[in-house]
This record gives structure tokens, C-alpha cells and sequence, in this order.
């Protein structure tokens, strides 16, 4: 199997230099439309893509994205790893503004989204115990050290509806949890590349304290901004390095790889040429298409 690498994040993030030859491609899907145009591009002789999870320019509210047509247009383009690129905000004191969290786990705390691609006919149930790909998330680590970004490797990151930023009640709460940074994007998309077989990473771009922290105001767009685009500048360098290391650091055993072999529960008799064909980017090689 080829390795194709792939990074959902902001618009901004495959404006590098070194990105010379680049196709945006437009990929029709069994789910609608995608949030953009999908960026092909090569660095070091490396195929790469990269998505703009709420459009170029910004116009997607979080629980209007199109996780379901995201995942599975990468899917057909043979995408066998996912890193996804965020800005949140911290739940912690020793996260600050400009750190970088390697996120391994995920408290799920939307409720108005599609979150399976298996909803008709055919039922499935994989395992999100360790949603995060490991070798990935080494890959992630190496790139992130070689671009001297302050980071922590391993964190929890509630995942909350939006597009509102939360109360102070609703901040203590998650904190009271031990979540570690909260932000909008990262559900179901994790919950769908894992049905769909895709290596999952998330790094994570602290932007401000949330509203919990007694010495900093509540959280507005224009603060969050200013952090992100001195946080982008630093992804970008990280993105660099990350395409050149992250095949090697592909583990055999990890958790998404073949991952239907044992999810799938629907009788062979009940799965309708239909369903099986709307699902055949995203679970064919199990479903016989």
C-alpha cells in the first residue's frame, strides 16, 4: 500500500513556498459536497493533500462541516493518514497561548452532527478506545521538536458543539474532567477516518484560556486570531518536516489499520447493493466492492 499523507486544518496552511506543483481537486462523494476544493501538492518528491475544514476564507460554521464527504473524498484519493490541525483553547494553567498539544484523546460533547457513515442497513461499531494513531503522533512529536515549538505530547480535547464559545460553568465543568484544551472540529471527524481505516492524529494550537482563567478576558475572535496566525507560521514548518518523517514512523499494529475486519455487525443477507455501494470508498475492501 501507497502512503499518502493528508492535513486538515485552516486555509492558510499550505501557503509554503516549497509547494510548487499544486491541482485543487473537486471530488464528488455518497455524502454531499466537501468544505472546499482539496489541495494536491508534492514536497521532496512526496504527494500530499491538504483540506481547508471550513472553507477557504472561513465561511463553515463548526457543526455545519461536512466530516462525512471530508473523509470520504481522502479516502478515494487513497489517503492513508490523517493529521489534523486546530486551534483551541486551554483548560490548563501550564498550556498558555502558542503551545502545541499532541492530543490522544477525545471527550465527544457535540450533538447536532452525522457521526457514522454506517446509519443505513449497515451497522458497524469500531473501537475508539485509543483513537490517535501513535506512529503518527511520533511523527508529530519529531517535527514539532525540529521546528523548537513549545508542546506536550498526550492531552484530552473536548470537543464541544459550538459556534459559541462556552460559559464559565460549562468551562470549570470540562476542567473538572481533567480535559485538557476545548475546541469544535476534531468530532466525529476522528470517530469517521477510524470507520473509514484512516490513521488519525490531531495536533492541537492553543489560542487563548477559554474563560476559566481569572487573570485573562473572556475569549474574543480578534485575540484568537492574532494567536493563530503566529501559531500558523509555526505549522507550517512543522507541516514541512512532518511529510518528510511520518512513513517511517508508521506502526503495523496500529488501531485503524483493518479495523472493520471485526466491526462490522449486519448479516451478509441484509447489506443492499445500495448501502454497499455508497459505502464502497469508506468499507469496500470488507464489503466486497
Amino acid at each position: 500500500m501507497t502512503n499518502k499523507l493528508a492535513i486538515i486544518g485552516g486555509s492558510g496552511l499550505y501557503d509554503v513556498e516549497e509547494f510548487k506543483d499544486r491541482e485543487f481537486l473537486d471530488i464528488k462523494t455518497s455524502w454531499g459536497s466537501t468544505s472546499d476544493k482539496i489541495l494536491k501538492t508534492k514536497y521532496n518528491d512526496k504527494e500530499v493533500y491538504f483540506l481547508p475544514r471550513h472553507g477557504r476564507g472561513h465561511y463553515i460554521s463548526p457543526s455545519k462541516i461536512n466530516f462525512r464527504a471530508n473523509i470520504d473524498a481522502l479516502k478515494q484519493l487513497g489517503v492513508s493518514d490523517i493529521v489534523s490541525i486546530s486551534a483551541v483553547g486551554s483548560l490548563k494553567e501550564n498550556l498558555p497561548p502558542g503551545k502545541f498539544v499532541i492530543v490522544d484523546q477525545f471527550i465527544d460533547w457535540t450533538f447536532a452532527r452525522n457521526k457514522t457513515f454506517f446509519d443505513e442497513e449497515i451497522v458497524a461499531h469500531v473501537s475508539m478506545a485509543h483513537p490517535t494513531s501513535n506512529g503518527l503522533m511520533n511523527a508529530c512529536e519529531e517535527s514539532i521538536k525540529k521546528s523548537d515549538i513549545d508542546y506536550q505530547r498526550g492531552g484530552t480535547y473536548l470537543v464541544m458543539e459550538g459556534p459559541q464559545f462556552s460559559t464559565l460553568a460549562e468551562s470549570n465543568l470540562y476542567r473538572n474532567w481533567k480535559a485538557d484544551v476545548i475546541g469544535m472540529t476534531n468530532m466525529p471527524e476522528a470517530k469517521l477516518a477510524r470507520e473509514a481505516e484512516i490513521r488519525y492524529a490531531s495536533v492541537s494550537m492553543v489560542t487563548d484560556y477559554d474563560c476559566w482563567h481569572p487573570d485573562h478576558e473572556n475569549v474574543n475572535v480578534q485575540k484568537v486570531i492574532k494567536v493563530l496566525l503566529e501559531n500558523a507560521a509555526k505549522a507550517k514548518d512543522m507541516i514541512k518536516n512532518l511529510i518528510d518523517c511520518y512513513e517511517k514512523s508508521i506502526e503495523p499494529n496500529d488501531p485503524a489499520n483493518n479495523c472493520l475486519d471485526v466491526a462490522i455487525i449486519t448479516a451478509p443477507e441484509k447489506r443492499t447493493e445500495k448501502t454497499k455501494n455508497k459505502l464502497k470508498f469508506i468499507a469496500g475492501r470488507v464489503l466486497g466492492k
